[in-house]
């Protein structure tokens, strides 16, 4: 018999035969916010059910697939979404990947752009075009399958997105431009949601929305924060519930009320003022005045006098002056807020900010945010040296160079304060433990286990 030779049309069948059994992977790098993640988790659970192989942030590099959930929300963060696109494009290129597909809010306010700058890309979607995703991929979307999410997140803590868009008209910011109109998630999705994440070793969720305190106007036609509050307050082994991003104008105060009946409702409040300066506060559209802020803060202080407050705030805002720049110190001064952060003003095309001049360059704007939180460095060593000798319950977050690392109930993931925890005993990751602060730096605690 003669040895078989194999002609040029097996081998071709055999190499596709091979192609065909090595499945997809997708792996998809999440920019920007909270909220952005919350999307790719979300989008990481539909594709799962379809049987897609899915990861976050790969570090294998064995992905053949990218999906890029970009921001759009200020200069910085649209450089880093589109240099990130662009690597992956090269890698493309490269024949290192298949395809590479752009979803978030770069892509739902520039796709026309992106295309014609950015033809690579294999389509780019918007924020709220999850089912044409999964139809790129031959996958369906299983509505059954809401608050279902591949946490990127440590497994004792979530973020959960009560709400999507906003309605208000904030001079410098684009969201609405990104992201739409105010739409409230119903109260017992909301629930099913969070019970759902307890199952699977949640802890602590954090409350996230374009704005908190909006929440239940558009369904319920009032609203309904502190009733959704007090359904996730009855949860059974939710221990942290925390609040992230609360409009200060019209702020309903029953949130507080609740807040303080409730023991698993943290003590923390996120609340972004912008500024101090009536002057710039009117231009912003932030509907508040300082007065009104301080009273509001007064107020909140007077219900909950632990209550940790954080706030954002913008610095090189068009038309800002140097009476501005210490108009807000002094405010900062005098209000003490625990935890603050700062932006650089962005000018951002279709708002209203950008009609007006920026005429502030951007190194004086970095020297003035970093004036700014010299301020507030000082508030925050104050505060903390005031822990010390105190004891708080803390969650372990992580272990790191032999150190445990973990949080108060007045401090959030990544943004806030750690505590670096001393102990004797192996910790597990995920449980609270108490601990006496022994030392306080300007941003940080360092403290011991106690029984």
């Amino acid at each position: 018999m003669k040895p078989f030779k194999p002609t040029f049309y097996y081998l071709y069948a055999q190499i596709m035969k091979t192609k065909t059994i090595k499945k997809d992977k997708v792996n998809i790098i999440t920019l920007g916010c909270s909220k952005n993640m919350v999307d790719s988790e979300v989008l990481s659970g539909q594709l799962l059910a379809n049987d897609i192989d899915t990861v976050h942030e790969n570090k294998k590099l064995d992905h053949n697939i990218v999906i890029i959930n970009t921001c759009g929300f200020i200069d910085k963060a649209k450089e880093e979404s589109i240099n990130t696109i662009l690597d992956n494009v090269d890698l493309k290129k490269k024949g290192k990947l298949d395809k590479v597909f752009v979803t978030g809010c770069l892509s739902e306010r520039y796709k026309s752009n992106l295309e014609q700058e950015i033809p690579e890309v294999d389509a780019y979607f918007g924020t709220m075009e999850l089912p044409l995703i999964l139809k790129r991929f031959e996958a369906d979307y299983k509505g059954e399958l809401i608050g279902e999410r591949l946490l990127s997140t440590p497994q004792h803590y979530a973020y959960m997105k009560i709400s999507e868009g906003c309605n208000r008209t904030c001079s410098f910011c684009a969201i609405p431009l990104m992201r739409g109109q105010h739409v409230s998630r119903t109260i017992e999705s909301i629930v099913s949601e969070a019970k759902s994440l307890v199952q699977r070793g949640v802890k602590e969720v954090m409350l996230i929305a374009q704005e908190l305190t909006y929440y239940g106007l558009d369904i319920y036609k009032k609203r309904e924060l502190p009733k959704l509050l007090n359904a996730l307050a009855d949860v059974e082994g939710l221990e942290w519930i925390r609040l992230h991003y609360a409009y200060p104008s019209k702020f309903p105060l029953e949130i507080i009320d609740v807040m303080k009946e409730r023991s698993n409702i943290c003590n923390y409040l996120d609340m972004p003022l912008q500024h101090a300066s009536n002057n710039m506060l009117k231009v912003m559209k932030r509907q508040i005045t300082r007065e009104e802020m301080e009273e509001l803060v007064g107020e909140i202080r007077s219900r909950i006098p632990d209550i940790c407050l954080r706030t954002t705030l913008i610095s090189g805002f068009p038309g800002e002056t140097r009476e501005d720049v210490e108009e807000l110190k002094t405010f900062l001064q005098k209000m003490k807020f625990d935890r603050v952060g700062i932006f650089t003003y962005s000018h951002e095309e279709q708002t209203s900010a950008h009609d007006l001049v920026d005429n502030i360059s951007a190194e004086e704007k970095e020297e003035r945010a970093q004036e700014i939180m010299e301020v507030q460095q000082d508030i925050s060593l104050e505060k903390n040296m005031q822990k010390v000798g105190k004891v708080f319950k803390v969650l372990v977050d992580k272990k790191e160079s032999g150190r445990y690392l973990g949080r108060t109930e007045f401090d959030s993931v990544e943004v806030d304060n750690e505590v670096i925890i001393n102990s004797t005993k192996k910790l597990a990751i995920g449980e609270f433990v108490n601990v006496k602060i022994t030392k306080a730096f300007d941003y940080d605690l360092e403290g011991e286990v106690v029984e």
